[in-house]
C-alpha cells in the first residue's frame, strides 16, 4: 500500500515540476499511438464498411478471420515486423527498425483488425435499415459505403476509441521493434517496463496513473469534440 501512494505522490511530482522527460515519454506515446490509430481507421473503417455491404462466396470464411485476428499476440506481431525490417528483411533497406516508425507499423498491425472488426458489427445493423433505400436509389457501393460511414460516425468513433485504448497500453510489440532507446523510441509502457525491472515500483506505479490520465484525457476530449454527449446523454 505503502508504494502506491508513493506512485501517486510521484505521479503528481513529475506533473507539477513539469518533468521534461516524463513528459517527452508522454508526448511520444501519443505521437506513436494517435498516427497508429489514424492509419489503421483510415483502412479499418473502410473495410469494416465493404464487409457489411459486399456479398460473395468466402465472405462468411473472411469476417471469422478477421474477428480471430483481434486477439493477435503483440509479440508475435513484432516479431514478424522485426524479421520484415531488420537488416536481412525485405524492408531492411529503409532503415525503420528502432524507429518510431517501426514502432507505429507494429500497432497498426495489431489495431486494423480490431477497428474493422468494431465498424463491421456497427454498420452490418445500419446496413440492414439502410438496405432497401440504397437499393432503390441505385447508388454504388462506394456510395453506399460512404452513406454507411458518414452516418454510423459515432459507432465508429467507439471503434477508433477501443483501437486507442489497446493502442496506447500495448508493450510487447512495440518493445522488440522499437527497443526502448531513451529519448528515441522509450514510450509510457515501455518505461514501466524498465523502472519495474530495476525494482524502481513507485515510478513505475507513478507512470502507470499518468498512462491512465493520458487515456482518459484523450477519449474525454474525443467525445467533447465529436459531439457524442447531446442533452446531457452520451
Amino acid at each position: 500500500m505503502a508504494e502506491i501512494w508513493q506512485g501517486i505522490t510521484a505521479a503528481f511530482w513529475l506533473i507539477a515540476t513539469f518533468d521534461a522527460d516524463l513528459y517527452e515519454i508522454a508526448a511520444r506515446s501519443l505521437l506513436v499511438t494517435c498516427s497508429a490509430v489514424a492509419l489503421a481507421a483510415l483502412v479499418g473503417l473502410p473495410l469494416g464498411a465493404w464487409l457489411a455491404v459486399s456479398r460473395y462466396r468466402f465472405r462468411r470464411l473472411v469476417i471469422a478471420l478477421l474477428n480471430a485476428l483481434m486477439g493477435l499476440p503483440p509479440v508475435v506481431v513484432g516479431l514478424v515486423v522485426y524479421l520484415l525490417l531488420s537488416r536481412s528483411g525485405p524492408f531492411g533497406v529503409m532503415g525503420l527498425l528502432f524507429t518510431p516508425w517501426a514502432m507505429i507499423i507494429a500497432q497498426v498491425v495489431i489495431l486494423t483488425p480490431l477497428i474493422a472488426s468494431i465498424a463491421h458489427q456497427s454498420i452490418r445493423d445500419l446496413w440492414a435499415e439502410y438496405h432497401d433505400l440504397l437499393i432503390s436509389l441505385n447508388t454504388t457501393r462506394p456510395q453506399r459505403i460512404k452513406t454507411l460511414l458518414w452516418d454510423s460516425r459515432r459507432a465508429l468513433l467507439t471503434a477508433a476509441l477501443a483501437g486507442f485504448g489497446r493502442g496506447i497500453g500495448e508493450v510487447g510489440a512495440i518493445m522488440i521493434v522499437g527497443g526502448n532507446i531513451d529519448h528515441v523510441t522509450r514510450v509510457m509502457t515501455t518505461a514501466i517496463a524498465l523502472e519495474t525491472s530495476k525494482g524502481d515500483f513507485a515510478l513505475a506505479i507513478g507512470l502507470g496513473f499518468v498512462l491512465i490520465g493520458v487515456a482518459v484525457a484523450v477519449n474525454l476530449a474525443l467525445h467533447m469534440l465529436s459531439g457524442t454527449e447531446v442533452r446531457d446523454r452520451w
